[in-house]
């Protein structure tokens, strides 16, 4: 069995090698361009999670791949605040302004995922509740100037520095 990623995320690749899992990585191009207001955060990354998984099977195969026995895997994740979705920051301002609206806040993370096998479709949501601490700024301003938060959902990464201190309670999944 084969099991493609369908990300270019270093994180997912990092936790499913953590599993001791073969990967191969393959970035489809696709678009994440939809109505956003229309959409719950739930619906957002699960339709962004197929959208990803599919565009990787149709390229794959028109590329001449054999996906009998692969699985290919896709997920998005985004973070909302008061129904708010708070995505990749689009520059130090923008994650300034999520990492202060998250400080003392409980907020929820989403995850979708897809995956494909033998032209199956299997995709489920995760939603992981999670409470900060008051950031102060300047934790806030040594977070930015360390680059992290600018590729992440909600500006932060559960997993870095500002994760292990910022973060006072998780409810659910990780």
């Amino acid at each position: 069995m084969k099991l493609i990623l369908a990300s270019q995320s270093p994180r997912r690749r990092e936790l499913l090698s953590m599993l001791g899992l073969h990967i191969d990585i393959f970035v489809p191009d696709t678009e994440e361009d939809c109505d956003r207001s229309v959409l719950s955060p739930e619906e957002l990354v699960m339709g962004l999670a197929c959208r990803k998984a599919r565009a990787a099977a149709e390229q794959l195969s028109l590329r001449g791949d054999n996906l009998d026995n692969a699985v290919i895997l896709a997920a998005d994740t985004v973070v909302a605040l008061d129904g708010t979705i708070l995505e990749k920051p689009t520059d130090e301002d923008d994650a300034r302004m999520m990492l202060t609206m998250l400080s003392s806040r409980r907020h929820e993370v989403f995850t979708g995922i897809a995956a494909i096998y033998r032209g199956r479709l299997a995709v489920d949501v995760q939603t992981t509740g999670v409470s900060f601490r008051v950031l102060t700024n300047d934790m806030i301003d040594a977070y930015i100037a360390s680059g992290e938060p600018m590729d992440k959902a909600g500006a932060y990464g559960i997993q870095e520095w500002i994760g292990l201190i910022g973060i006072e309670k998780i409810d659910g999944y990780v």
